[in-house]
């Protein structure tokens, strides 16, 4: 697998946290990723959050988005419904070793980040020549990379 997501008790712990009528600090944001020819693309839903409140760092093969959304009241608001969620949301995926994390793309529109990471060229398939002795070149291709040769 090219991309794993780090926290695998996110959901459990926002449920507990809510349960207990107290907030985590940390907003999980809505994620597709998916392959599609020779890279890997991840959307991440952020309505609402500027563009210069949006953080992406790669450490490791760790990717990670941070961003915060905020909304400032007035004296004399009065509150009728918030259900909005306010403060900082963040995101960690670890990227897999065939993924180029130094050619990584970043696009933010319409309240949707999205990234394009390159597969890197070692983890694209290709093919192999395989020399015999008194025979000609074999070209043999897989695509998992890996060659068999019969003779």
């Amino acid at each position: 697998m090219m991309l794993l997501q780090n926290d695998s008790f996110r959901d459990i712990n926002a449920w507990f946290d809510q349960l207990a009528g107290r907030s985590s600090g940390q907003r999980p944001m809505p994620m597709d990723a998916y392959k599609r020819g020779d890279d890997l693309w991840v959307h991440i839903d952020l309505p609402g959050v500027a563009a210069d409140s949006i953080d992406i760092d790669v450490e490791r093969n760790v990717l990670t988005v941070t961003a915060e959304r905020s909304w400032h009241r007035q004296d004399g608001d009065q509150i009728y419904l918030s259900e909005r969620h306010r403060g900082a949301f963040r995101r960690q995926v670890h990227l897999g070793d065939g993924l180029d994390s130094d050619r990584i793309e970043a696009d933010y529109h319409d309240g949707v980040l999205t990234l394009r990471i390159p597969v890197a060229e070692i983890a694209k398939p290709r093919k192999i020549a395989i020399n015999t002795a008194g025979r000609a070149a074999i070209e043999a291709e897989s695509a998992d990379s890996e060659s068999v040769a019969t003779g």
